[in-house]
């Protein structure tokens, strides 16, 4: 740890940096096209190291365009006047302040919602850079601070656990986490998204009064980080989430939970693949059935490689299949069963790139109880019903659609009026509205109907 600590200041490091930017590694340069939270997060903590790659040309282009939005009548005039490139205008413009934390406060001041605010940064998309500092990222000194170490003194876990087995077992302590250890948390999840050039809206618009500390055996520990209300799907439940052992972290997941079902996406960070990554998984599946009571498990086609060449050159659709995960869908049922026989004919078989592909078109499951599986609710063909259902009631016109969808949602609940709902759950009956109207809700009972009122407040 000492010799982690002062990394950044070894002559070595200074004398490869250019080499190693983009690395994550301390004492070196990130870079990414940051989401708009992620740059703001980046541009208030960070303010003098945060600046834009002036070598991203069509950044520069967008610049020159959406600039003047962004500044006062006077301002804006001025630079359409002078017709100076993007980079230049927003230097003529900026100060002493560095580029991008110029552009994202400038972007952060506009009179407007922060959806709004998130699609003006988006349409700009400007690659960005953190320069090196004594506190910035790294996964050279990332770890979580006050946790005891659990010595190595065996072999790693490598084998295939017996899932059955390590989901009856539940975790040492499952509990929420305090105040102060949800901002450790956050921040942590965040530096790891930023060391690896990745962003997770889990983490970017993370809730610390809805995150979860889950510890494990041998220095295995999991965190789920729960997002804010105002930016919750509407459906499932989003939770991301850190591995970590000994306080470090060594990848990254995110459950979206539907009643007992749990969709999982499950990543371990490269450095540490080949180590205990099937161990993890398991202990995670546990903590998700022991926590929140999921009984299923879903795998989607993006993690098994559909549209993901690095999930299909990990295999990851045998990963999950040699540990008991299996789809519904009745082609790939009949595929895998053949790959299987292949398998079990000649261990040294390997599937064909494009039968990967066929397999991973389809989703994996896993359900504790087969003779009683949750259903899988996908919230993309939710979101596309409930379009279709908005454009039925009133076309165009989304405020009105949700107006009349919110009302035939009132009387399908039995509710006269929302006058005790607070300004969040009046929000919250908004947002539900389209898919509650949808419902066929004349053959639910009184108790379910007032079930489903309590769960959108």
């Amino acid at each position: 740890q000492a010799m982690l600590g002062r990394f950044d200041r070894r002559a070595d490091l200074r004398a490869h940096r250019d080499a190693l930017a983009y690395s994550g590694i301390a004492g070196t340069t990130i870079w990414f096209p940051f989401f708009y939270p992620t740059a703001l997060w980046l541009a208030q903590r960070w303010p003098t190291r945060f600046v834009l790659e002036r070598a991203d040309a069509e950044a520069g282009e967008s610049i020159a365009d959406l600039l003047p939005a962004l500044l006062t009548p006077v301002e804006a005039f001025g630079l359409r006047e002078s017709k100076l490139p993007g980079f230049e205008a927003l230097d003529a413009v900026r100060g002493r302040e560095t580029d991008a934390t110029f552009l994202v406060r400038c972007v952060g001041a506009l009179p407007t919602d922060e959806r709004t605010r998130e699609a003006v940064y988006d349409a700009i998309n400007p690659s960005c850079e953190l320069l090196p500092g004594p506190d910035t990222p790294s996964r050279t000194r990332a770890a979580l601070r006050g946790i005891r170490p659990v010595w190595q003194a065996g072999p790693l876990r490598r084998g295939r656990p017996d899932l059955a087995q390590e989901i009856a077992r539940p975790p040492r302590a499952f509990r929420s986490a305090t105040p102060a250890e949800a901002e450790a948390l956050i921040a942590l999840a965040r530096e790891a998204m930023v060391t690896r050039l990745r962003d997770l809206d889990a983490f970017a618009y993370a809730n610390a009064r809805d995150a979860w500390w889950i510890e494990d055996d041998g220095g295995l520990a999991f965190a789920l980080i729960g997002m804010r209300r105002d930016r919750r799907a509407v459906v499932p439940a989003i939770y991301g989430g850190l591995t970590l052992q000994n306080g470090v972290p060594v990848g990254y997941h995110q459950s979206d939970l539907v009643g007992r079902g749990a969709a999982i996406s499950f990543n371990t960070f490269e450095t540490f693949r080949g180590g205990e990554a099937a161990h993890a998984f398991a202990r995670l599946l546990a903590a998700l059935a022991h926590g929140f009571g999921t009984r299923s498990f879903s795998i989607e086609p993006y993690q098994l490689g559909k549209g993901n060449d690095e999930g299909l050159a990990s295999g990851a659709w045998w990963f999950y299949a040699k540990l008991g995960f299996r789809p519904r869908a009745r082609d790939a049922v009949a595929l895998a069963a053949r790959e299987f026989a292949r398998l079990a004919r000649s261990k040294g078989h390997r599937t064909r790139p494009d039968t990967l592909r066929a397999l991973a078109e389809h989703h994996l499951f896993l359900d504790l109880d087969a003779r009683d599986p949750a259903p899988l609710v996908t919230p993309a063909a939710v979101g596309l019903a409930a379009a279709r259902h908005l454009t039925r009631l009133a076309g165009s016109d989304r405020e009105a659609a949700v107006a009349r969808a919110g009302a035939d949602a009132m009387s399908g609940c039995g509710l006269a009026t929302l006058d005790d709902f607070t300004p969040e759950e009046r929000r919250a009956w908004d947002a539900w509205a389209p898919v509650l109207s949808m419902l066929p809700l004349a053959q639910w009972s009184a108790a379910e109907r007032a079930q489903l009122v309590g769960l959108v407040r």
